[in-house]
């Protein structure tokens, strides 16, 4: 019978928009929902978009969560409040939790959210926004997913709690090596909401819409209740060819996914270590009793297994392996019916009796399989109480025969004790949460790993053609699962060889395949399913995963080494990983911070393993760091032992710190700054411009098509005042975004950010941007005019712009500021234009009466003295 490889897409995101009413229409309203995923490749970009407005007549708060997967990485975060932009800031954690740390010593207030689900992390911000307001709030993140079970899932949590006037979810996908089928589900569907999901679909990609309109939302056409409130699920399988797998290329960095099918299994020799000690008491022996007689039946007959069982005692079922016969399970099946819980826990003795057991074993297949499956609710108590000298002793004792799977059950275990010894001795971790479902996930993870079609896995690609290669070398391979490797090519190559050296259960495998490079790359050409350089970030995501596994079981200046390059790289593509946190500025400049919450963050502070260290030293951000461009060689992370090991809260993810502006300093006298002042070119004249303008809304100030150059700005409270500039330049294909509290510099999908507290500066393809510590941005690239953004500290901040070299600008430069550098001119009156107070000043063909005032220029070092210029104020 043909085998299928079910293949679905993993990704969670729920939103949930909360506000008080006595109203049956709410006064905080979600008035636009918009989730849009693209997935590329198994490389899923996840943008949510939630529009809202208070239409109460006093201020209400908002408040935005969305769930999303553990394993995600959020890569930006935005708000909107009527035109001004709040964007999130990733820097490097421990730093970004110092300054929470101090904001919470001076009693200023801080808010928290917790990790609720097992396989969902929360993001949580809210905000109060004035009445007849509107907040926009756009959330991104990106994930690779990883294929279990021979299937990805796409699974949207859709939660709304209102209706929604525009409500719309966009699943695009696109697999070169094709579609095999393609299927929705829904817990919420009913025949009206139906009519609202569209599909799409070709060769190699698909399109999945749902739309439902306001009467399609509703519970009851009397009552405005939604629909809308579970699970929105897209199933699809790729088309699998008999091959090495399946090479993707994009701009010089490749991806190869290699999942051979229709392998025969080879034997497993398993022994599962049960923890019965007093705290597995109740519901978790029940369901650990439950779960073991469905993972006895699955044992297939050419398998070896046994039990041990621990409390303060060991004690051995039988002293060897068994084959797993029908009358052998029915015997196990009756010692599993039988257990009780009591008694201390001595994990130590536990796992090295079961060394010992496979150690002395004879008999069994030569080429087989040889794992040990932990299962403990708590920390060692009876025997050997020291985790590290543990840890030691069962990978001395292993020394890389067997490999060892820990089960974590519940939040009494220590996490980071199980997952270090797991990932020691070629194994995995995993929490088993305590839910209902708890012998369902027991039962789920060893499916998993109940198929090893291959071990000893070598994927072997040209040494001096590829850099920074993912790992590549892997012990098991399980059936359902997936490998992956990635890395940049290096030198100019026409062919991209590849070679698979593994073992399977009746032979040594070696399987070669190579790549047309320009053939590869020609697949993802105008593709509008491709979100930037995808391979590139999926590579770094790989191996920011990577480097913190690695990290885990490493010596500890090893491991420092290895967070360093993970925190370089998290900061280089902007992902907030559990080495980085996301600073997003509010009105009144309250801050939240975003943390990325790792397993270990769900248990409780004492069950922090002996020797681990929860002292948290400062760590440098990025641009205190002179070299901070030197991205892999930057060893960002001061001493510490772990920055996730948090005192405040080890459940936290989100922190609240509230900033005030220092009231000593100077306070602005009225109307005496020009947000425009400018030079005519070729004439000794300045020009104060003054832009008549409803704030927050974008002024178009200047475009040179022959510079490649564009520049728009946005204003703030008052007609003179500029919060945020936008430069965009055609080639190189950069866009840079001012604001009063930070720089974005935006390239090929990549966002950077840069904060104005420190001098720093990067070059992207020949411009050159500068910041000037809490003075100025400079954006300059050769024979074109240079850009400069000046930032003015007052109580509200403002921006200023000016150009150098304008002698550069064409005579097709247009815009409210541009056309001056073009088309403007003086009308002589007399000789007397030095002293006079009024002239005509010719711009575009019009004329205009200009004054001359007296403001400050604040491209001055010192802006103290004001100076003459000739005003005029524009309406766009």
């Amino acid at each position: 019978m043909e085998q299928r490889t079910l293949l679905a897409l993993m990704v969670f995101s729920s939103l949930i928009v909360l506000a008080e009413t006595n109203d049956q229409k709410p006064a905080v309203e979600i008035y636009s929902l918009h989730v849009d995923c693209k997935v590329t490749s198994r490389f899923a970009h996840t943008v949510i978009t939630s529009r809202i407005v208070n239409r109460a007549n006093e201020s209400r708060e908002a408040t935005f969560e969305v769930e999303l997967p553990k394993t995600a990485f959020i890569t930006n975060f935005s708000m909107s409040i009527d035109g001004e932009v709040y964007p999130g800031i990733i820097k490097e954690k421990a730093a970004a939790q110092n300054e929470y740390d101090s904001a919470v010593s001076q009693g200023q207030s801080a808010g928290l959210v917790k990790i609720t689900d097992r396989k969902l992390e929360q993001f949580h911000v809210s905000v109060s926004i004035a009445a007849a307001s509107k907040v926009t709030f756009e959330l991104t993140y990106e994930e690779l997913l990883k294929r279990q079970l021979g299937k990805y899932e796409l699974l949207i949590k859709v939660r709304p709690k209102q209706l929604v006037k525009h409500f719309q979810i966009d699943v695009h996908i696109f697999e070169p090596q094709g579609i095999h089928f393609l299927e929705t589900d829904s817990t919420f569907m009913t025949n009206e909401l139906t009519e609202a999901l569209t599909k799409e679909q070709n060769e190699t990609k698909a399109h999945i819409l749902f739309k439902p309109t306001l009467d399609q939302q509703k519970k009851n056409s009397a009552l405005d209740e939604t629909l809308l409130n579970g699970d929105f699920v897209v199933r699809y399988d790729v088309k699998r060819e008999a091959t090495a797998g399946d090479i993707q290329i994009v701009n010089g960095y490749f991806v190869h996914y290699f999942a051979p099918q229709e392998m025969p299994v080879f034997p497993k020799n398993v022994i599962f270590v049960i923890d019965r000690s007093g705290s597995m008491t109740g519901r978790k022996i029940e369901q650990t009793r439950d779960a073991l007689l469905k993972i006895l039946q699955d044992l297939r007959q050419e398998d070896h297994f046994s039990f041990i069982t621990f409390n303060h005692k060991v004690v051995e079922w039988k002293s060897s392996l068994l084959p797993a016969t029908e009358e052998n399970v029915a015997s196990a099946a009756a010692l599993v019916q039988t257990l009780a819980a009591r008694g201390g826990t001595d994990i130590s003795g536990a796992l090295l009796a079961a060394v010992g057991v496979l150690d002395k074993h004879e008999g069994l297949p030569e080429r087989s399989v040889s794992m040990i499956i932990l299962l403990t609710d708590g920390q060692p108590t009876s025997g050997e109480r020291n985790v590290e000298v543990i840890q030691e002793n069962v990978q001395k004792a292993i020394n890389g025969k067997y490999a060892l799977f820990c089960l974590g059950f519940g939040f009494d275990v220590s996490y980071k004790f199980l997952e270090k010894m797991a990932l020691s001795n070629g194994g995995i971790a995993r929490r088993i949460y305590e839910n209902a479902d708890a012998a369902l996930q027991l039962q789920d993870f060893y499916q998993e790993v109940a198929t090893p079609i291959l071990m000893q896995i070598e994927m072997q690609y040209p040494e001096n053609s590829i850099e920074g290669l993912t790992k590549n070398n892997f012990k098991l391979f399980f059936e359902g699962s997936e490998i992956i490797v990635s890395g940049k090519i290096s030198n100019e190559l026409d062919l991209l060889p590849v070679e698979i050296k593994a073992q399977s259960h009746t032979s040594n495998l070696t399987l070669k395949e190579e790549a047309n490079v320009k053939e590869k790359e020609q697949v993802f050409q105008n593709q509008r399913y491709i979100f930037g350089n995808f391979i590139e970030r999926l590579w770094a995501y790989l191996t920011i995963q990577q480097l913190l596994e690695k990290a885990i079981s490493a010596q500890e200046e090893d491991q420092k080494a290895l967070e360093a390059q993970a925190l370089d790289l998290s900061l280089r593509y902007s992902f907030v990983t559990p080495l980085t946190s996301m600073v997003v500025t509010k009105p009144q400049q309250q801050e939240e911070l975003a943390n990325k919450p790792t397993e270990a963050d769900n248990e409780k502070p004492s069950n922090i393993p002996a020797g681990a260290s929860s002292q948290r030293l400062h760590s440098r951000m990025p641009w205190e760091d002179d070299s901070a461009t030197k991205h892999w060689e930057n060893p960002f992370l001061s001493d510490r032992r772990r920055s996730e090991l948090q005192t405040v809260s080890n459940r936290k993810m989100f922190s609240t710190v509230s900033r005030f502006r220092d009231a000593k300093r100077p306070q602005p006298i009225a109307n005496e700054h020009a947000e425009l002042l400018f030079q005519l070119p070729r004439q000794n004249e300045r020009i104060c411009l003054n832009i008549d303008q409803r704030a927050q809304t974008s002024v178009h100030l200047l475009s040179d098509p022959e510079q490649g150059l564009t520049v728009t700005g946005k204003l703030g409270d008052g007609k003179n005042h500029f919060v945020q500039f936008d430069i965009n330049y055609v080639n190189p294909p950069v866009q840079i975004h001012v604001y009063t509290h930070a720089i974005l510099v935006s390239h090929n999908n990549k966002n950077n950010w840069l904060s104005w507290t420190t001098s720093t500066s990067s070059t992207i393809q020949g411009l050159t941007v500068s910041v000037e510590k809490e003075k100025s941005v400079t954006a300059s690239l050769p024979d074109t005019v240079t850009v400069k953004i000046s930032l003015v500290r007052f109580p509200e901040d403002f921006l200023g712009l000016y150009f150098l070299n304008t002698d550069r600008f064409s005579d097709k430069v247009t815009g409210v500021l541009g056309q001056f550098y073009s088309k403007a001119q003086f009308r002589s009156n007399s000789n007397n234009d030095q002293r006079a107070v009024e002239r005509l000043l010719r711009v575009s063909g019009s004329e205009h009466k200009v004054s001359r005032l007296y403001k400050k220029d604040y491209r001055l070092e010192s802006a103290s003295e004001p100076v003459s210029c000739w005003s005029i104020e524009l309406t766009p």
